[in-house]
């Protein structure tokens, strides 16, 4: 997973970059707020971000919330670097955006432990995004059930988009989760099987009038 490291301070930025790249991430980096909300709005931009709080042009706070503004950029996982400690400033940055908080000096176990609770996070969206997609998906296909279908009187199939005539439960069974099992219902007994039974019993019952040889 890509992770960008946003830090004017050149020695602790490549610290941090040394850590992670060990840990096997790809590391970008930036040294003031601007660039690195270029990074983070880019639609290939690194999903995680470890960005100082304190930076030139734009400080990390106003980054986290430029970030959440913009619905290109509004998912990514937001990590802040603070040397300010105390709950009053970890609401300040929460209220911000940020999603996590890391103060220095920054310790590789802690360091590395937030980023992998930033990385499960950012695979559950993921996961989450690709079943809501399945789910549309799957829902766009059933509504295709709801307008005209042209029947064929007589037998029963159903054209569908690519011209092709199908059985009725071929033709769902594609387009839903839908199963079918086989019965008779009491019109077509009465109408096709009762008369070959009755039909069965007359020519049973002849056969028992006939003498035996």
């Amino acid at each position: 997973m890509k992770i960008l490291i946003a830090d004017d301070d050149v020695l602790f930025r490549r610290i941090l970059e040394i850590v992670l790249s060990d840990a096997g991430y790809e590391v970008v980096t930036t040294q003031d707020g601007e660039d690195t909300l270029r990074l983070l709005e880019a639609p290939d931009g690194p999903p995680l971000a470890i960005v100082d709080w304190m930076m030139p042009r734009i400080d990390g706070l106003d980054v986290c919330r430029r970030v959440r503004a913009s619905a290109q950029s509004a998912a990514r996982y937001l990590i802040v670097l603070t040397a300010r400690g105390g709950s009053e400033h970890t609401v300040t940055g929460l209220d911000a955006g940020a999603n996590d908080f890391l103060v220095k000096p920054v310790q590789p176990q802690e360091l590395l432990a937030r980023v992998r609770v930033g990385v499960r996070v950012i695979e559950l969206q993921a996961e989450l995004s690709r079943r809501v997609g399945e789910l549309e998906e799957a829902l766009s296909q059933i509504k295709t059930l709801r307008g005209l279908l042209p029947i064929c009187s007589y037998c029963k199939k159903i054209r569908d988009d690519k011209d092709y005539w199908q059985q009725l439960e071929t033709y769902i069974s594609q387009r839903t989760d839908a199963e079918f099992s086989h019965g008779v219902c009491p019109d077509c007994f009465e109408k096709h099987i009762r008369p070959e039974l009755d039909q069965l019993r007359a020519s049973k019952a002849k056969a028992d009038t006939l003498p035996k040889a």
